[in-house]
């Protein structure tokens, strides 16, 4: 068999070329950056003025009228604010919506970090205590409003009947809705059992990213297990601690729902938040711009909380060795 060593003969070489295409204007405007930024974000800035900054705006406009419902107000300046000053009624709400939002955000911060700190151990059932935990933020507040209403009855609460029937610890019922302190308290120990969850599995995650290394070489140093938490756990909890803080605090302030639902303010105007006074005074009472002059009150306490997470973030600069500006 012969082979052929002839190389095969090609023809003159051409250097190839992408043909030219030209872009027309939408392509170059779908090319274009600072267009892509402008029709991304529209769309959320959209929804923002319609759900967020119109309804702020039209409240601090109505705060400034004496709008009522039916009729239109006219712009009357500090009037409403000037009124509250002189308002027994508001500066209790004042008083015991600053009680509530302290009391009750201790309360489960301190429950909530041991549950952290206890579901962050090898237990068996893990998995399961940790849906248990869940179940009273998942369930609806008015729902759970309902039952807590129920279980704080003055006649049939379950509470009463174990400590007067079964236990014989007491000898009358407890009225827990009926004089002021015993609700204000009442409303407090709700608050904590339906936040409770939300603290604990944040502080959770945080404390699931914290590198087992550093336990283990504080432990070869002898350290304690409060050393270990003053020193590992606290400060590189610290950044998602003032997080969840802040978001505690604003929901405890803010907080209508379950109080609303079992109180409605009462007894003798006791339980009022400052949002639940204002939706009094605005809509089943009518006045509209008072109404909304004590929720303008609120703002300079929700500015404080922001502004508290704001500054207590800035430590985590310091917690990698870097200096705070």
């Amino acid at each position: 068999m012969f082979v052929s060593t002839t190389k095969p003969t090609t023809g003159p070489t051409t250097n190839w070329r992408r043909p030219q295409v030209t872009q027309g204007w939408l392509g170059r405007l779908l090319d274009s950056k600072p267009f892509l930024i402008v029709a991304c974000l529209t769309p959320a800035l959209g929804l923002l003025t319609v759900f967020l900054t119109y309804p702020l705006g039209l409240g601090i406009w109505l705060a400034f009228t004496d709008t009522q419902i039916g009729r239109t107000g006219v712009f009357i300046g500090l009037e409403n604010f000037e009124s509250l000053w002189y308002d027994r009624v508001f500066w209790g709400a004042v008083f015991y919506t600053v009680f509530y939002t302290a009391v009750a955000t201790i309360l489960k911060f301190g429950l909530g970090l041991w549950l952290a700190l206890l579901l962050n151990e090898n237990l068996p059932f893990k998995s399961l205590l940790r849906a248990i935990i869940l179940l009273p933020w998942i369930v609806p507040t008015v729902l759970s409003a309902i039952a807590f209403w129920w279980i704080f009855d003055a006649q049939f609460s379950i509470i009463s009947y174990v400590l007067v029937d079964k236990l014989g610890l007491l000898d009358h019922y407890i009225d827990f809705l009926g004089t002021p302190w015993a609700a204000r308290w009442s409303l407090v120990a709700v608050n904590v059992w339906r936040g409770i969850p939300f603290v604990a599995i944040s502080l959770l995650a945080g404390l699931q990213t914290i590198s087992p290394s550093l336990y283990e070489a504080a432990l070869l140093d002898g350290a304690s297990s409060w050393q270990r938490f003053r020193r590992i756990t606290a400060p590189l909890l610290m950044p998602i601690l003032a997080v969840v803080l802040t978001f505690s605090v604003l929901f405890t302030f803010t907080d209508f729902q379950l109080v609303y639902a079992i109180t409605r303010g009462g007894p003798i105007n006791s339980t009022h938040l400052m949002a639940t006074l204002a939706f009094q005074r605005g809509i089943p009472g009518g006045h509209l711009g008072e109404g909304a002059a004590i929720a303008v009150s609120m703002i300079p306490f929700l500015v404080v909380a922001t502004l508290f997470s704001y500054f207590a973030l800035a430590r985590r600069k310091w917690q990698q060795g870097e200096d705070n500006e």
